[in-house]
């Protein structure tokens, strides 16, 4: 079945593939999960606000984000934020964002959109009653917000919570679009550096597979011990 095809080429590879490629997709996935969630829990509690501003400005924000194309979002931000930048300051030319932070800042911003309804569901699951037993006690709505209610709705959130993230770690192989060496994108330049497009590409398909699988049994152990919780 496999005659002609040269695996060697993916073993010559693999020092480029993962200390380049996985290592770049491991830190934007990272870097990006941690702001989404601090930027998703802040719009999951204005969301909740008791202003209707507020409130409609947040939900606003998530069902816009959510109604996007993650590669056009990506393409958005690094192609204009530099023209909107030189327009806000009066540059005589657009300052470039650079590959990176483009795509730091974008997944984040888009990934915060899906953390912040998981966190409203989370807010949510709290019962009223701790809440109102910490302002009874004199506690501020930001300290009730950080004492009581959050703690427990990152341990109930966490299972969602990290099932995201395996899909952010997916998501991250469309950095490719600004021509940066993720994972698949070191697997796609030695594909066509050496005409072994099957072999790589399979190779990558396989590693992707293997981690998302792996990390998707962790979280379904963590959602049993949870649940055991409650």
């Amino acid at each position: 079945m496999f005659k002609g095809f040269d695996f060697e080429v993916v073993w010559r590879s693999l020092p480029y593939l993962f200390l380049d490629g996985m290592v770049f997709t491991l830190q934007l996935t990272v870097l990006a999960g941690a702001g989404g969630i601090v930027l998703g829990t802040l719009i999951a509690m204005l969301r909740l606000s008791r202003f209707p501003v507020l409130s409609a400005v947040a939900a606003g924000y998530v069902n816009l984000l959510r109604s996007l194309p993650l590669v056009l979002v990506i393409f958005w931000f690094y192609f204009l934020i530099p023209w909107v930048w030189q327009w806000v300051t009066g540059a005589e030319r657009p300052t470039p964002v650079g590959a990176f932070l483009s795509a730091l800042i974008t997944f984040s911003l888009f990934e915060a959109a899906y953390y912040a309804e998981i966190m409203r569901a989370g807010i949510q699951s709290i019962r009223k009653g701790q809440a109102a037993a910490g302002h009874a006690l004199g506690m501020t709505y930001w300290q009730v917000m950080g004492t009581i209610v959050l703690p427990q709705a990152f341990r109930n959130m966490l299972p969602v919570l990290l099932t995201q993230t395996i899909i952010l770690f997916q998501d991250t192989s469309l950095v490719y679009v600004l021509s940066m060496t993720d994972f698949l994108g070191a697997a796609s330049k030695v594909a066509n550096r050496d005409f072994r497009l099957v072999e790589m590409y399979l190779f990558a398909a396989i590693v992707y597979f293997a981690i998302s699988f792996a990390l998707s049994g962790l979280v379904r152990q963590l959602q049993g011990r949870v649940a055991i919780v409650h």
